[in-house]
């Protein structure tokens, strides 16, 4: 009996050809393509199918679903052919925070992306000369404006991230050889990436010196022999040491490694380019400070306090980054014309000594009464009986394995909701358009507004307002 309700059911549903030629299937090919509307009409009548099969229907019910077909199928495509990549508003209170994507760019970095990167571009060629140029004077010539006096004698180049541009640095100058480096700094950063490992690869061998917590200025110059090429202080930039602790400071390496005419490489990892203790922020030496004392190389990423694009920067002196240019790993590991554009937008500001205008500096720079004030008016918008909000005493972190111990005082929105948990709550945050991703602890929601743009206040409103209205 069953078998022949199914049979019934089954040729009552249309054929894919039949569902395309539906007015309100027809007008979806001309805006999502005939190839994703037939694959969306497909995977729905397959649905229908199963659950035909599986009993799950019977004639009216199937006739209803039927009725919904052409919606049916407008919500498939909406899924499938929606962006995977897609903005989220983090509510963390952690700036550079790395599986958000780190460092937002500038409007003006944007701006610049968009006006380059729709058309062709002067990357490679040099529009007086009528000649082929290199894509990384776009980038240099900045930098040097930045460095101002030491200038001449210092150049940039720019690869996809800060391991790499340490890969790059390390084989082209010490590949063969000896590099001096303290244990206390043989630092692991983000995926299980080791300062020995990207060594190793590069072709120079590690020559450690010191203990983890004490390497003095005399363990380089005792481990200094006919096969070193090069110096290296890697910044500390996710952990720290404290208590019986001791470091040669950058002044030392520099007399020490120009008296054995050995060029001294410093990994900054975050690589800011302006003074952070302006915003309360301690320890995180500047790329200009370090050059300024005579690093020869200095290694950095894009995305972090410098507040671009993921990449990783190489400046110093110019012979030795010309020897780093044409390093056939050089071409390997180059960047593209966005993220020059991005890198261009995000320097200019600098020059400018524009920094408000880099958000990650903004986020940085708001006070805890500034963030207080947006959070009181957005809880008095949000509260109602199923609904406990308060406004307390919290921290923001800085993130993206810069400044460990540095925090910022902020103010956080401690949400919780009656008949839901904490990890609840968070999760249907999460299920917004766009998502919402905040924090846990002690068994309340912790929203921060230092990391969210002011225009994103009403949209935290909205998506809590329809959590238990």
């Amino acid at each position: 009996m069953k078998s022949s309700v199914n049979s019934a059911l089954f040729r009552e549903l249309p054929s894919v050809d039949d569902v395309l030629r539906t007015p309100a299937v027809a007008g979806l090919a001309t805006s999502q393509g005939a190839a994703s509307v037939t694959d969306a009409a497909r995977a729905v009548l397959g649905r229908l199918r199963d659950e035909v099969g599986s009993g799950r229907l019977n004639q009216s019910s199937l006739r209803l679903a039927l009725d919904g077909v052409g919606e049916a199928i407008k919500e498939h495509l909406g899924k499938t052919l929606a962006h995977s990549l897609r903005p989220v508003i983090n509510a963390t209170g952690v700036i550079l925070h790395t599986n958000l994507g780190r460092a937002p760019l500038a409007e003006a970095a944007l701006a610049h992306i968009h006006e380059t990167a729709g058309q062709f571009s002067n990357l490679e060629f040099e529009i007086e000369a009528g000649t082929r140029g290199r894509r990384d004077v776009h980038v240099d010539r900045l930098f040097r404006k930045l460095v101002g006096d030491a200038a001449a004698s210092v150049s940039t180049i720019v690869v996809n991230n800060n391991a790499a541009a340490v890969l790059l640095a390390l084989n082209t100058l010490a590949e063969g050889g000896e590099v001096v480096v303290s244990r206390g700094e043989l630092v692991e950063i983000g995926g299980s990436f080791r300062i020995p490992d990207v060594m190793a690869k590069s072709g120079a061998i590690l020559r450690e010196v010191g203990t983890t917590n004490r390497t003095r200025v005399s363990d380089y110059e005792k481990a200094i022999t006919d096969r070193t090429r090069l110096l290296l202080r890697v910044h500390r930039s996710n952990f720290e040491i404290t208590g019986f602790t001791e470091q040669a400071s950058t002044a030392e390496l520099v007399t020490v490694a120009h008296q054995h005419a050995l060029p001294l490489m410093e990994d900054l990892g975050s690589g800011a380019l302006v003074d952070l203790q302006d915003f309360g922020v301690t320890g995180e030496p500047s790329v200009l400070d370090s050059l300024r004392a005579g690093v020869d190389v200095v290694t950095y990423s894009g995305d972090k306090l410098l507040g671009g694009p993921q990449a990783g920067l190489i400046s110093g002196r110019a012979d030795l980054v010309t020897r780093m240019r044409t390093n056939a790993l050089f071409r390997a590991l180059r960047v593209d014309k966005l993220t020059y554009a991005a890198l261009e937008g995000t320097l200019l500001a600098y020059v400018k000594r524009d920094h408000d205008s880099i958000p990650a500096l903004k986020m940085m720079g708001l006070t805890k009464e500034e963030i207080g004030k947006r959070a009181e008016s957005l809880a008095a918008q949000v509260r109602s009986p199923k609904r406990k909000i308060e406004v307390i005493e919290g921290e923001s972190v800085i993130g993206g394995g810069a400044a460990p111990s540095s925090v910022l005082p902020t103010r956080l929105l401690a949400l919780s909701c009656e008949g839901l948990s904490a990890d609840e709550l968070a999760a249907r945050l999460r299920a917004s358009d766009p998502p919402i991703v905040a924090r846990v602890e002690e068994g309340r929601v912790l929203l921060d507004l230092r990391t969210v743009f002011g225009s994103q206040d009403p949209l935290i409103a909205a998506a809590l307002s329809r959590i238990a209205p």
